[in-house]
């Protein structure tokens, strides 16, 4: 689902402002290559985010692959769909093999699923060391197991693909399979609506809070699955959502503290880049909103 990464997020400032007042967010889509929702096929979702994307100027956005998704079910074609957004300028990176929780999960099986997902997606153009942890689940109250998580990460050469702002647009996109499913007559347009006020206002309210914290101006960084309608794919609704971060784009993740459980806001405005995603070493650079 769209609307921020971002994407995302969190997206795309066209007038200029004040670099001290600037707002700057990425887009982060989960899940990819994702199913057919209640609207779009897979393929017609994948085309539609990348046109719209284009059109709303967001430079690239980040995409976390379940590489145990592809082949099977709405999986098949889904590696086509995942270099169409690398040949857009967007990149990929790690969101697990089979997408586990890890609360529920041994740790030596969790990590060696994250392997697996390595396996298939290092050295494919387009590629992050980045890991995002499914159900943004890094082990709840047992630290020896988020510790231990954090170890293997950095023995992998992975960093925490962390999330600022998400408002659970998944349970938007479920509800609105099953009123499809169910013959129930759905008004497009207010779910659209509906879906871009749910990105911007999770994005206006952690910026406001991490603003309020830190004393300084964050980059967000927006978790979207994939957009549910034809108004949530648009370049107005990446308009709006830019209205807080300003063009969208991949994250620099940064390691969580120990101490604290939690990631730190990026010391530095990285959040979006122009660079080909043949270029694995460089640093998004961050658009306003």
């Amino acid at each position: 689902m769209l609307r921020r990464l971002l994407l995302p997020l969190l997206i795309l400032l066209l007038l200029p402002v004040q670099a001290a007042a600037q707002k700057m967010i990425a887009l982060s889509f989960d899940d990819a290559p994702r199913g057919r929702g209640a609207f779009f096929t897979p393929d017609e979702r994948t085309q539609r985010i990348i046109a719209e994307l284009k059109k709303a100027n967001a430079p690239q956005a980040v995409f976390f692959v379940n590489p145990g998704a592809l082949g099977r079910g709405d999986g098949i074609g889904g590696e086509e769909r995942l270099a169409a957004y690398v040949a857009a300028g967007h990149v990929i990176a790690n969101h697990s093999n089979s997408h586990p929780r890890l609360s529920t999960t041994d740790t030596a099986a969790y990590l060696a699923d994250i392997d697996a997902a390595e396996a298939w997606l290092k050295d494919r153009p387009g590629y992050r060391a980045w890991f995002r942890f499914p159900f943004l689940d890094e082990g709840g109250k047992d630290k020896e197991k988020r510790d231990a998580l954090r170890a293997g990460l950095a023995e992998r050469g992975l960093r925490n693909g962390y999330v600022t702002a998400e408002s659970s647009d998944w349970h938007l996109e479920a509800l609105t399979r099953d009123a499809a499913k169910a013959g129930k007559a759905i008004d497009r347009k207010a779910l659209g609506d509906l879906y871009v006020t749910w990105h911007v206002e999770a994005a206006d309210f952690a910026d406001a809070m991490l603003h309020r914290v830190t004393g300084r101006q964050p980059v967000q960084m927006l978790l979207l699955q994939k957009p549910i309608s034809r108004r949530s794919i648009s370049a107005n609704w990446c308009a709006r959502c830019a209205r807080l971060a300003g063009r969208s784009s991949a994250p620099t993740p940064h390691t969580p503290t120990p101490s604290s459980g939690k990631c730190p806001i990026p010391p530095r405005r990285t959040a979006c880049s122009t660079v080909g995603p043949s270029s694995p070493g460089s640093r998004p650079r961050a658009s306003s909103w």
